[in-house]
């Protein structure tokens, strides 16, 4: 099914206020995506002054400085690799750039400092096992070109390693009842607290990990992949187990570059783990956001990070139709 098919099945074409953007960045990877027209290299992009200016801001080490951070709830190292984690997340996904630049090799060095030898990536929650920070990390560091890297097979390693016994995810010292169960308290523990293997996966969390499955060309082709994509579309406008984003109204709260687990980030990895428009979840969310759309072509949708992003609304916007695009292809 060709591009016009899936555009015909919106109320309006979003295609050319997204071709049209003063977004450079944007407009290119609409075009990219989208139209297929044949563009020049990505790394154009990577000389835009906002990615000039972000990088003037990288340290030494490779990281970015979290300001305004509480010493008391973490170190300032975990506090700058949370900020280096979400800087990555922009010059990867909003300008293409990879490990052939030299701040995203200075980036991944820093990320990679916090892998332990069991194979996660650890700090952010103190000494505690973070099932969905160490897998959001390595989507990014296989979306900068190291898919292949031994590092980001030992990750995947621990990630099936730690998995709940239905299939999911969650974070561990959410599963163990009052002792530990709250995050700061739990961040005091000087040792990771091992989960409850017999307590219910978090679609919270589940859906960040399978994010990183869905980048990857080998992973997202396993069992476990599937298993986790059935479980997290079950999911769909329902509650979370745990208290982390509980709410069901946090399924409809999008950011781009994803962060959480929202309707967009889990439909984005369901379409890319060969999951289909006829399913009948799958289907209702689709639905859901087609109903959203305006006559402007974009969509009517509550947004989170909207002052730190240029252009959210546009962003979601072509990240709903390369949804559609995947499905209805």
């Amino acid at each position: 099914m060709n591009m016009s098919n899936w555009v015909q099945r919106l109320k309006f074409n979003p295609i050319p206020i997204l071709v049209k953007s003063e977004n450079k960045a944007l407009t290119y990877f609409a075009k990219r995506d989208l139209s297929g027209n044949s563009m020049e290299s990505v790394r154009t992009l990577w000389s835009l002054p906002n990615v000039v200016k972000i990088i003037s801001r990288q340290k030494r080490d490779g990281s970015w400085i979290y300001h305004g951070g509480e010493s008391y709830i973490r170190s300032q190292q975990n506090y700058n690799q949370l900020e280096t984690y979400r800087i990555l997340g922009q010059l990867a996904e909003l300008y293409g750039l990879t490990n052939e630049h030299s701040a995203i090799k200075r980036a991944a060095d820093f990320m990679f400092g916090f892998q332990t030898k069991e194979g996660d990536f650890r700090g952010i929650y103190g000494a505690q096992y973070t099932p969905n920070y160490t897998a959001a990390i390595m989507e990014l560091l296989i979306k900068a070109g190291y898919e292949e890297d031994s590092r980001i097979e030992e990750g995947f390693k621990w990630l099936l390693s730690i998995r709940q016994n239905d299939g999911g995810w969650v974070i561990p010292f959410r599963t163990i009842g009052t002792k530990g169960s709250k995050l700061l308290q739990a961040m005091k523990d000087p040792e990771p607290i091992k989960p409850d293997r017999s307590k219910p996966f978090s679609h919270c969390v589940t859906g960040v990990v399978l994010r990183t499955f869905a980048a990857h060309q080998k992973y997202r082709r396993t069992k476990e992949a599937k298993v986790a994509g059935e479980l997290l579309k079950s999911r769909f406008f329902q509650p979370d187990k745990y208290p982390d984003r509980k709410d069901p109204s946090f399924w409809i709260k999008f950011t781009f570059p994803f962060w959480f687990t929202d309707l967009l980030s889990a439909l984005d990895s369901l379409s890319v783990l060969g999951f289909t428009k006829d399913d009948r979840q799958i289907e209702n969310a689709l639905r859901w956001l087609s109903e959203r759309q305006q006559e402007d072509g974009l969509w009517k949708l509550a947004l989170l990070k909207a002052k730190s992003i240029d252009d959210l609304p546009l962003w979601i916007t072509l990240t709903i139709c390369r949804i559609l695009k995947r499905f209805y292809e």
